[in-house]
């Protein structure tokens, strides 16, 4: 679900035409619709209101302030994965006391920075780090709360670069060997053992990879709650969306329209763990992202030439992979829509960026409505992994980025300048000295 629609033959983000944003801001823009994020956060939140729960939004997805802060502003949490995005939570207006911080390769000085913010949990990804945690802890004279992040084991059969749940990735703690890590980080006295996290993937389209998941590790949940007096079990995040409602290029072929009765909605993701997860007596953690941002973003991009060759029809636009990269990282599905819906015939094309790379594309073969040089296009569920996966790649800028909120409309991230690009770069002396 979002709230981007067509009304007399315009694309609208609530009650703006994306139209007039794209005049007035240029593109390539990202265009967020905030009652979208707050519908989905409230959605989730209000299907899980059984459980004493905190919803971590994970800012991997979408790390703009506006962003955080309609989410912060709903009392939302935050899961965090650098010290960087940490002091994005608290610049925006977040609460620290409400975020965890993941990762497995956290360094002392995001350790002592989270732990002088006051954050709610580390999620550790090692005995090592456990041991690091510990001892920048003792330096502080502070105790630092930690949940060891649990590897399942199990499949989540999703894309292989963002399944995180076995043993071949590198996360987490292998299911088998938590319970005696728990023991040894027991005897370090600057630990707080609060509880304890799993995480299988993410753009899970299906409840059963979270059931298993969840029924494996519960046996281990109780056994630390017993031992160790933990508080609360995170689930992570991992909940997906509908990229293509149509099916169109046979990708994914679990996605399904919400009218197939096949996409997980969030009632449907309670109805199976809320019953397994009520009778610990814990608080319940979820860090989900995607769900809550992908829906509420797209990528507005104008054509600038239409190319055609004896087998292809090209249609080279403005934005490119660095400013979306998912099409070309994962062969991902995009919906992409005209600005100004036509009923002409729809022609197969290729949509495609400016950036000297074969694999600088949207999409290929894919039916589009006729356009020219001067329309514009939107991509849409643009607003996870979209802005903040961006680079300066072929020395182009960082798109601009606009949140709507019925029919206010604000610019919340200024497109970047070209001079700023390399504005921390320098030349050493001996190249720029005057030759004698």
């Amino acid at each position: 679900m979002h709230d981007f629609y067509y009304a007399d033959g315009e694309l609208l983000c609530e009650g703006v035409k994306v139209s007039t944003l794209a005049r007035k801001y240029g593109t390539p823009l990202f265009v967020y619709s905030q009652n979208t994020l707050t519908s989905h956060y409230q959605r989730l939140d209000q299907a899980l209101a059984e459980l004493d729960h905190l919803i971590c939004f994970a800012m991997k997805s979408n790390s703009n302030l506006a962003v955080i802060r309609t989410l912060a502003n709903l009392g939302g949490g935050f899961d965090t994965v650098s010290g960087g995005e940490l002091a994005r939570v608290i610049a925006a207006g977040g609460d620290a006391s409400k975020c965890v911080f993941a990762g497995v390769g956290k360094t002392e000085a995001e350790i002592e920075f989270a732990l002088q913010s006051g954050i709610y949990c580390f999620n550790a990804e090692s005995e090592p780090e456990l041991i690091r945690i510990n001892t920048v802890a003792r330096r502080l004279k502070v105790k630092a709360p930690v949940a060891v992040r649990v590897n399942p084991n199990v499949d989540a059969h999703t894309h292989a670069k963002i399944t995180t749940g076995t043993y071949e990735n590198k996360f987490g703690i292998p299911f088998e060997e938590v319970e005696a890590i728990y023991h040894r980080a027991s005897k370090l006295k600057n630990l707080w053992l609060r509880g304890v996290q799993m995480h299988i993937g993410s753009q899970l389209t299906e409840v059963s990879p979270f059931e298993q998941a969840v029924r494996k590790v519960l046996p281990i949940v109780q056994a630390l709650k017993a031992a160790h007096g933990i508080e609360f079990f995170s689930v992570g995040g991992g909940i997906g969306i509908v990229y293509n409602p149509a099916l169109e290029s046979g990708q994914a072929k679990w996605w399904k329209t919400e009218a197939g009765q096949k996409i997980l909605t969030p009632q449907k993701y309670a109805d199976t763990l809320v019953p397994l997860l009520k009778p610990l007596g814990l608080r319940i953690l979820l860090e989900p992202g995607r769900f809550i941002s992908g829906n509420s973003g797209i990528l507005v991009s104008r054509v600038e030439y239409v190319k055609k060759t004896g087998q292809k029809n090209f249609v080279i636009v403005d934005a490119a992979m660095n400013d979306l990269i998912r099409p070309a990282f994962y062969d991902s599905y995009h919906e992409i829509l005209p600005l100004k819906k036509t009923s002409g015939k729809a022609i197969s094309s290729d949509i495609v960026g400016p950036i000297c790379e074969s694999g600088d594309f949207f999409a290929k073969d894919r039916p589009l409505a006729k356009v020219g040089e001067g329309d514009y296009l939107a991509l849409l569920s643009a607003g996870a992994y979209g802005s903040v996966m961006g680079s300066n790649y072929n020395t182009r800028a960082l798109a601009a980025e606009v949140l709507v909120h019925g029919k206010k409309a604000d610019l919340v991230r200024k497109r970047q300048s070209i001079p700023s690009i390399w504005a921390d770069e320098s030349l050493p002396a001996w190249l720029v000295a005057k030759k004698k």
